[in-house]
């Protein structure tokens, strides 16, 4: 299965329940952002410039908590900014999971590996030898230094304090927009897919599990993101989502101004999407990609889907953020305003034609999952597609080592410098 059975199980039961009471609009997952701060300044994330007079502000746990409660959603996407950074990222981890909620902690995982220390710690502190054990290994794989290793065996510098721990119902969800050239450059720094990898291979000898998130833009080529599943693929990871780069308002602000790039340059259009994504349901049957084989042939082109923002809705420390995760025409105080309140008929593209123009080249899964996953203007059939889908053997993928994963570095500040202004260096010793 590509979920695991109790996962799959919760939400299917979940859906069916809303279904049966004849609840037409409902959250499916959740999308947190319990701040906006960020340690990077990504190329096409107009977070930060969007949220610029509030980046300081962070929501208070009983919010976070409670906007989970308030929608209902089986699970929660903590976003951001980046969510560890957030000051209470363990209990809200620990909150949710209580709260029987399915968790993703989306992260660009420059801050994992320290946080994976201090869950070691806590463990050390009452199963020595089981820490030990992981150690060792992470030890053997450089994942961690002596140094390190050292203070883990001294135990939490505060026993009451929560951790990340393993479970079933939580993953990591990993930033990764390509190999470590262009995930660099999209980024805006140096090192940063490097670190990742490491940070999932740690992730994977603890015992987490470990998905990744790619967003692909106009300069990626279709080879590199075979390329990165198959080199994934190698480090046995849990599963991916992928999405086209959508040109929505704050993001095109913020590389105009802040870049001087044009927008058009960057970004798809659904036409290019379709080309993109041409052989999209060709890798759904190779690896492990999350989501619906509906929206799968959405993206490349072989159907139409209507948008279904309000199944997967974002809460922010400005509130209810309306009406979707990119377009932002206010906040509001409750799940339940921003569904009365928003013109839902107003938004995405039916039969080619966008309703709102801002919805022209938008394909992304936060408007079109959810319809393709809830059955909405679904075609006969449909309903056994997904469930064969998701309930089938889970890929394992193709394993190819071979990969130059690490292809090169950029010159650090991104697409200020541009993707070809200085041939790439020598690439880097690939990471075993």
């Amino acid at each position: 299965m590509r979920f695991p059975l109790a996962l799959t199980a919760k939400i299917a039961a979940y859906i069916i329940g809303k279904k049966l009471k004849g609840v037409a609009k409902f959250a499916t997952v959740l999308q947190l952002e319990p701040l906006h701060t960020c340690n990077l300044t990504c190329t096409g994330c107009g977070r930060i410039r969007e949220y610029s007079t509030s980046l300081k502000n962070v929501m208070p746990l009983a919010d976070c908590l409670g906007a989970a409660e308030e929608c209902g959603a089986p699970m929660v996407s903590i976003c951001g900014g980046e969510p560890l950074i957030y000051p209470e990222i363990e209990a809200l981890v620990g909150g949710l999971l209580a709260q029987k909620r399915i968790v993703y902690v989306c992260t660009n995982a420059m801050f994992m590996r320290k946080k994976m220390r201090a869950y070691l710690a806590a463990l050390f502190a009452r199963d020595p030898q089981r820490a030990e054990d992981k150690l060792q290994v992470l030890l053997s794989e450089e994942l961690i230094t002596a140094k390190d290793a050292e203070e883990i065996r001294k135990g939490p510098k505060d026993p009451a304090a929560p951790v990340i721990a393993p479970t079933q119902w939580m993953y990591w969800n990993v930033h990764l927009d390509g190999l470590e050239r262009t995930h660099d450059l999209i980024v805006e720094r140096e090192g940063v897919f490097k670190e990742a990898v490491l940070a999932m291979r740690m992730a994977k000898i603890i015992g987490y599990q470990v998905a990744t998130n790619t967003t692909v833009y106009k300069e990626t080529e279709v080879r590199e993101i075979e390329d990165l599943f198959a080199y994934l693929s190698t480090l046995g990871l849990d599963g991916h989502t992928i999405a086209p780069g959508y040109e929505y308002d704050a993001a095109k602000a913020d590389m105009v101004k802040r870049l001087g790039i044009a927008p058009e340059n960057f970004f798809l259009t659904r036409k290019m999407t379709i080309e993109k994504f041409a052989k999209i349901e060709e890798w759904g049957e190779k690896f492990p990609i999350f989501g619906t084989p509906v929206y799968l042939e959405f993206l490349a082109g072989k159907r139409d889907l209507t948008c279904s923002a309000w199944a997967i809705p974002t809460r922010n420390v400005r509130g209810w953020k309306g009406p979707c995760y990119l377009m932002t025409d206010g906040h509001y105080t409750s799940y339940n305003e921003l569904l009365a309140k928003t013109n839902w008929d107003k938004i995405g593209v039916v039969d080619g034609v966008a309703r709102d123009p801002r919805c022209e080249n938008c394909m992304m899964n936060c408007g079109y999952e959810p319809t393709a996953a809830l059955g909405i203007n679904g075609k006969s059939g449909d309903t056994w597609k997904n469930i064969k889908f998701n309930f089938g053997k889970k890929p394992l993928g193709t394993p190819n080592a071979d990969v130059q994963a690490f292809d090169g570095v950029t010159a650090g500040d991104g697409h200020l410098t541009g993707k070809n202004a200085a041939p790439a260096r020598k690439p880097a010793e690939a990471v075993s």
